[in-house]
């Protein structure tokens, strides 16, 4: 090694950022790259997202269809199958929504309904928010209960 190769460890040198503004020798004074007049040319100058210089943004170009109903209550599917494989696995007796939580099978402000797809071997207590008829059944039929949880 001799003083003709040496180089700057990898990543601690940065490329200096434009100096803006200083003088017309540094080739970004006067206006500092901004352009001439016009909003993006002032101090404090945001755009909106979505913002197209006033042109009708494609947001509102594109035609609108259908409804969505913002009342709509969304459950997280849970099948018979998937409840067998739990008990099997974890070993539980009784599923309930935290059980779901901490073994992250559901997400944390999921709701939960049990669909009755699936076959259910063990005897199993159920405590969720919303359950179908024929997984009711399914359960109740093997000795489990099933809770609904507000």
């Amino acid at each position: 090694m001799e003083l003709h190769n040496l180089k700057p460890a990898a990543g601690s040198t940065h490329k200096g950022s434009k100096r803006l503004g200083r003088g017309q020798a540094s080739g970004q004074g006067g206006t500092a790259g901004r352009g001439h007049k016009g909003a993006g040319s002032r101090s404090g100058y945001k755009s909106k997202k979505g913002f197209e210089g006033g042109q009708m943004p494609l947001q509102r170009r594109i035609p609108k269809t259908g409804f969505k109903n913002f009342n709509r209550v969304e459950f997280e599917p849970l099948n018979l199958g998937k409840i067998q494989e739990l008990v099997d696995s974890l070993k539980l007796s009784e599923i309930t929504v935290e059980n779901l939580r901490e073994n992250r099978v559901i997400g944390k402000s999921h709701l939960v309904k049990v669909l009755g797809t699936g076959e259910l071997k063990s005897k199993v207590n159920v405590s969720v928010h919303a359950i179908s008829e024929t997984a009711k059944s399914k359960i109740e039929s093997l000795g489990g209960t099933v809770n609904i949880v507000k």
